[in-house]
């Protein structure tokens, strides 16, 4: 047994994952974004006590009397139960008197809200007639919605209004794309509007759509069609608690009357976007604004019915569908032979029909976005990681492995894989799964390399090509999802499709898949063109109007008596939305009125370093020594200790000396207190509450527990990996992979009479049992392989401070041809003898260990 020297100590604040750029080019001349009013008006919230007749000395909670009377309002319209329950409550003998509310039935609180309350704009039932046909359409003023995205206050500080280009070198070689004012779409849009009209400031407009269902049994569907603006950062846009989405629209059918509605919904864009109009932010200052359909963030059913394209065809390019498969390129669709198709409309059903097939596109009578200024609809169909990646490319690639590697097997492994904070087991297999949404797709990639590595093939096939091709469309998939992409990172991307697409015959060879001509497929090779256009794909996914979906349409779908729904979930709507702003703003009276903060430049899009953070409270105050060996398998804990207090007081011996030392070194005590758990959160610094942290990972080390119903958990220890004081932000020099055992600190008494005058040691520390080092990694997977370090057969251990923990890593099993029937979950990390470091659990872990 041997103990590794090891004590390094955290110090400094929290450093970046991606660094900030060295140079920012920006629009040149000075036009661009300026203010048209040179005195700023009032800012939003102003604005909006002015609407409610609020001066700065009157009370905060108008038009409600007091704060119970404005608690128990929003408690009524966002967490309580349903009108007639909550009328029934207000009119028990006494409630509304002892609360002393200005309201007494859930009809008299709607009337407050709904004639005292400003809110977002009102929808409005409009009829489109197709084909003689009526049909209705529940929609809100688009420009109405961009003035309130842009005037919100919370998003003042933090607006694009010009863009720019970043390099991460100060020769300008290397370019970094990231928010969307970073792409060339609105670089060049910039210029075509500035040729017209000097001085603007490009409003992009990103518009979402998607079938949800509303009921859980039937048939009950809507298509909500969502909207947000560019010039928010996306870290805004995709946290739903900041609302940087509007509810546009709500329609109930698609196909026939789709780009009629659209039209219809869109019409204001084309005077606006041309011309410009002014626009106020929440700070108060004025620009003029031009509201520019950008792109479409959709799935693939709806982005040929956008486009008027044919159901398997792309609604980018020009490639055949029989070609879709192939690694070719093909030129965009011409947009102005397309245009000119559309012109024809007027000279006939049948010169008409023959223009359009002629140009490629079905004869669709006047599409929606014919008229849009500055916008091309073939450019504006944007990537989706969710429908694209998670619930086409992924889905394919499991149902071929499933079906190559044999469904007994796959589910085997499955239930086989350690434990982990950001692992999703599958305890009874993947193979039976019905209903797979993209969560789960998302959640079975981060261990779908594990399950091919050494599996057996039919026919004698080797499985190496096989795993290149997994691992080459999975570092796609992770690849695509970068917060930051440079011209450096994009060649990764392009790389990865290419190791795809040679080694993809695989899947023929096997009998799987006859051709690869899949739409969702082909659309990854548009994914760089789209990344330099528009940023990074976290500008436009609609994994974030998903939960939207929840907020805005199923909810609101409950909160009606299921009859003509759709004017009461409007009503609802709106009536959530003015609480939520209400409670902005009395929020805002109450820190004292402040402005807008002026901030310094932030970098967009980087993604903040992890902290470690312990819990306030011991989960045992006292645990004696045996138990740690018995319950925790901390066997050398003693002996680990002893050389630590020795290494810390006496930091000049070598090793030996340290190691002779510590024989003799006894303590006084026999019981410590432990924690069970290590947390790691990251900051987010795009709050209106300024930064926040968020729970993003945890290491569980706890031994067997019995619960109250019987049931037994069986033991967790985790594994994670550990800084030694020179391991950078990514890569792995410096690191290693250790079990974290037993997790605990030293009572103050016991420091005294362990340790020497001025030393003073860490509060948190860790036993933890080492793996082998980092070496290269496998060739055809890409992963590192580690093992458990042993010296006569035992393990070796450690004490280390908890701070040299970086985070949590999940170990994959080498299972060889077949999963050994005695390996379980919960104790593959001791049966297993060799492991592959997982770098697919999440992005952080993807980006370290790439």
């Amino acid at each position: 047994m041997q103990n590794i020297p090891w004590l390094f100590l955290n110090k400094g604040g929290p450093r970046r994952l991606h660094h900030a750029p060295s140079v920012i080019e920006k629009y040149p001349g000075h036009a661009a974004g300026k203010p048209i009013s040179i005195t700023p008006s009032k800012g939003s919230e102003e604005t909006y006590g002015s609407s409610l007749n609020n001066s700065p000395e009157a009370n905060p909670y108008a038009p409600f009397k007091s704060k119970m009377d404005w608690e128990i309002a929003k408690w009524a319209k966002l967490r309580g139960s349903g009108s007639t329950a909550f009328t029934d409550l207000l009119q028990i003998d006494s409630v509304r008197e002892s609360l002393d509310l200005s309201y007494g039935t859930s009809i008299q609180l709607n009337k407050i809200i709904d004639e005292k309350l400003p809110g977002r704009p009102k929808f409005t039932r409009s009829e489109v007639v197709v084909n003689g046909e009526v049909f209705h359409l529940y929609s809100r003023d688009i420009l109405e919605c961009v003035r309130a995205l842009w005037g919100d206050a919370d998003f003042a500080p933090y607006l694009f209004v010009a863009p720019e280009k970043h390099y991460i070198d100060k020769d300008k070689t290397i370019r970094m794309y990231h928010n969307m004012h970073t792409g060339k779409w609105w670089w060049s849009t910039q210029d075509a509007v500035e040729r017209d009209n000097p001085g603007a400031t490009i409003i992009p407009i990103i518009i979402s759509s998607d079938k949800t269902q509303l009921t859980v049994f039937g048939n009950k569907t809507a298509y909500p069609v969502y909207m947000t603006i560019g010039n928010s950062p996306k870290e805004i846009r995709r946290k739903p608690s900041l609302r940087g989405y509007v509810l546009l629209a709500r329609r109930r059918i698609l196909a026939n009357v789709f780009h009629v509605c659209m039209t219809h919904i869109l019409a204001p864009l084309k005077d606006a976007g041309a011309t410009g109009i002014p626009m106020t932010s929440g700070d108060g200052v004025t620009r003029r604004g031009h509201p520019i359909y950008a792109t479409f963030v959709v799935d693939y059913p709806e982005q040929v019915l956008v486009t008027a394209m044919k159901t398997g065809e792309c609604p980018t390019c020009e490639a055949p569908r029989d070609e879709l498969g192939e690694d070719s390129d093909f030129p965009l669709r011409d947009l102005e032979s397309i245009l000119s198709a559309l012109e024809s409309l007027d000279e006939g059903p049948a010169i008409y029909a023959r223009a359009c097939a002629e140009a490629g596109i079905k004869p669709i009578y006047h599409p929606f976005w014919e008229g849009l200024p500055y916008m091309n609809i073939f450019q504006a169909i944007s990537p989706d990681i969710l429908h694209q990646l998670y619930q086409g490319v992924v889905k394919h690639l499991i149902a071929w492995l499933t079906a190559c590697c044999g469904e007994a097997e796959i589910d085997a492994r499955c239930r086989r894989l350690p434990p982990n904070h950001n692992i999703r087991l599958f305890m009874n297999g993947i193979s039976n799964l019905s209903r797979v949404m993209g969560k789960e797709h998302d959640q079975i990639s981060r261990f779908l390399l594990s399950l091919v590595i050494d599996v057996n093939l039919p026919d004698g096939l080797s499985s190496s090509k096989l795993v290149a091709a997994v691992r080459a469309l999975l570092d796609f998939v992770y690849l695509a999802q970068y917060p930051m992409h440079t011209t450096e990172t994009l060649s990764h991307l392009e790389n990865a499709l290419q190791r795809f697409h040679d080694n993809k015959s695989i899947f023929v060879d096997l009998g799987v898949q006859e051709d690869f001509n899949l739409p969702k497929l082909h659309s990854c090779r548009h994914y760089i063109m789209y990344i330099k256009l528009f940023g990074t794909t976290d500008n436009y996914n609609t994994e974030y109007t998903e939960r939207l979906h929840i907020d805005l349409a199923k909810d609101a779908y409950r909160s009606t008596n299921f009859k003509d729904e759709f004017p009461q979930m409007t009503l609802w709507l709106e009536r959530k939305e003015k609480i939520y702003r209400h409670e902005k703003y009395i929020k805002w009276r109450l820190d004292g009125c402040p402005a807008p903060p002026i901030l310094d430049d932030l970098a967009p899009g980087l993604v903040y370093e992890r902290k470690l953070k312990m819990t306030k409270h011991l989960t045992l105050k006292s645990i004696r020594m045996p138990r740690l060996v018995t319950d925790y398998g901390a066997t050398f804990f003693h002996d680990a200790l002893a050389r630590f207090v020795v290494h810390l007081n006496h930091p000049e011996l070598s090793h030996s000396q340290v190691e002779a030392k510590s024989q003799d070194l006894a303590f006084s005590f026999n019981t410590i207190p432990v924690y069970h758990r290590i947390k790691f959160t990251t900051e987010d610094p795009y709050t209106a509450r300024g930064p926040e942290d968020t729970v993003v990972d945890s290491i569980h080390v706890q031994p067997t527990k019995s619960l109250k119903n019987g049931e037994i958990l069986p033991p967790r220890f985790d594994t994670a990996l550990v800084n030694d004081g020179t391991g950078q932000i990514t890569g792995t020099a410096g690191y290693r992979v250790a079990q974290i055992r037993v997790i605990f600190s030293l009572k103050p008494r016991h420091i005294r009479t362990l340790f020497s005058r001025g030393v003073t040691p860490p509060e948190h520390l860790a036993y933890i049992e080492w793996f082998s080092p980092f070496t290269e990694p496998e060739p055809d997977h890409l992963m590192y392989k580690v093992n458990r370090s042993l010296k006569n057969g035992d393990r070796l251990a450690s004490i280390i401070p908890v701070a040299n923990i970086r985070r949590s890593v999940h170990l994959l099993p080498k299972f060889g041809p077949v999963a050994p029937a005695d390996w379980k979950s919960s104790n593959v990390l001791d049966k297993c003898t060799h492991f592959f470091v997982n770098s697919m659990t999440d992005r952080h872990i993807y980006a370290t260990l790439f």
